[in-house]
């Protein structure tokens, strides 16, 4: 494998530069000096970023944008193996690295890198540790899956030996990873287009486990079920979680506000018992926020330190974001794809003020929609109202004989109303008929169903 080396910058091209974690990681490296090109299927506010810091991005993947000049390629696993930039590379010889691999080379950079790892979480955990590295004056490097207001962007370029990423599982990329901390926040059936069951997804995470050095630490959600057959046999310290005193670290005394927004107290072993506050809705974020705070104890942060931070993270863009208020209607929008996590933010909305709970949703891939189309209805049937939308195929192009149809009558034979519509303008058209002031209506989904919430606040 080609192996950067850091004190010796090249010109790197990225397939794929407008993802969110491939264009905070083409900032990193410009900021070592690196020159950085590359290209993407359309123009987005995260090409246009890097175009302003002089990024030449090419739009449309083509042959020839592959130039003699170019020392390393990189790409994301949604660039198939038949892309013209791979095969030009492969032409003229030039090295090619995943984007995985990219990343662990960077954190082999750092003296401390911490990798956020799980089915479900990983952004707004990496952002929660994010405010409080920040909060301690650490200055940490970050590249975080969404928005942080407090940076401003994805990605935060620091100056210590803090690296701070998320880890995903899809096709393994982080077992291509050096982490000196992981945290495992839960481990669930997903992305089963890649994984054969779940045995093989907690397989995944064992090997990411043991990636971990002696001196490390994992930090994992020790009510996620055979978590043995994932902590087995590492050799670093291992830091649980969960709702029960037989963890390391439990809450107790969870309160919500007139928002949803949880207050708690912390109970952990050997430390005395501390209160904590949090500005993001729902139960999950209560044990997003341990998982945070079990790591910062490790890394010897103050809990006042954390107490401050904690209060004042108001969540990343598209986790349960505030986007307005029309004729009276509150519109949240929300990135859950996966029944776990719809479920988690239909369970945050019911302790947010409304009349009638409305949820947009676009379901994303047709794997996915298919593996889980029971769990998918039973998780949108918390809401009041569901409109869907069609399926967003990212990456697929067999739709294996699903719709959303499928999705509303599977919805429907449990007795919730449900509509479905091809278009966001008739989505738009229907709500707007229908909502009444002092309803709460989410849009949701990894897709672009975001646009159906911008369009009504137009």
């Amino acid at each position: 494998m080609y192996q950067i080396q850091f004190n010796h910058p090249i010109h790197i091209y990225f397939i794929g530069i407008g993802g969110i974690s491939m264009s905070g990681l083409a900032e990193v490296l410009m900021e070592e000096g690196f020159t950085v090109s590359g290209s993407d299927r359309a123009p987005s506010p995260l090409t246009h970023a890097l175009e302003k810091r002089g990024v030449q991005v090419f739009y449309g993947q083509k042959y020839e944008n592959i130039r003699e000049n170019i020392d390393l390629i990189v790409y994301t696993s949604a660039v198939h193996k038949d892309n013209p930039e791979m095969a030009a590379a492969k032409d003229r010889g030039i090295p090619i690295l995943t984007r995985a691999q990219l990343l662990g080379q960077m954190m082999r950079n750092y003296d401390t890198p911490i990798a956020v790892s799980g089915t479900h979480g990983k952004t707004t955990t990496t952002s929660m540790i994010s405010e409080i590295l920040l909060q301690a004056g650490t200055d940490p490097t970050l590249s975080i899956g969404g928005i942080l207001k407090t940076i401003n962007g994805n990605v935060r370029v620091g100056h210590s030996g803090y690296f701070l990423t998320e880890a995903c599982e899809y096709t393994n990329s982080f077992l291509s990873f050096y982490p000196k901390i992981g945290i495992i926040l839960n481990v669930e059936e997903d992305h089963m287009d890649f994984f054969k069951d779940i045995d093989d997804i907690r397989n995944s995470f064992h090997l990411f486990a043991g990636l971990l050095p002696k001196d490390g630490a994992l930090i994992i959600n020790g009510s996620i079920p055979e978590v043995a057959k994932i902590t087995d046999g590492i050799s670093c310290p291992v830091i649980t979680y969960g709702p029960s005193e037989c963890f390391d670290y439990s809450p107790c005394n969870i309160k919500y506000n007139e928002k949803g927004c949880a207050s708690f107290t912390l109970t952990a072993k050997g430390r005395e018992n501390r209160s904590f506050c949090l500005n993001v809705p729902g139960e999950h974020n209560v044990y997003n926020a341990i998982a945070a705070i079990a790591l910062c104890d490790f890394l010897s942060i103050d809990a006042q330190t954390m107490a401050q931070a904690l209060s004042r993270f108001a969540g990343t863009d598209r986790r349960f974001e505030y986007k307005g208020t029309l004729n009276g209607v509150t519109i949240i929008d929300d990135y859950a794809h996966h029944p776990t996590e719809i479920t988690a933010t239909l369970k945050a909305a019911a302790n947010y003020p409304h009349k009638t709970l409305w949820c947009v949703f676009q379901p994303h891939t047709y794997t996915r929609t298919k593996a889980f189309l029971g769990d998918f209805a039973k998780a949108l049937s918390l809401a009041d109202r569901v409109v869907l939308a069609k399926i967003y195929p990212a990456r697929e192009t067999d739709d294996l004989g699903i719709s959303s149809a499928t999705l509303q009558a599977e919805i429907e034979t449990l007795g919730r109303n449900c509509s479905y519509f091809d278009s966001f303008e008739e989505i738009k058209n229907f709500v707007s008929k229908n909502f009444q002031p002092g309803d709460l209506l989410i849009t949701m989904g990894a897709g672009d169903i975001v646009k159906v919430a911008d369009e009504l606040l137009k």
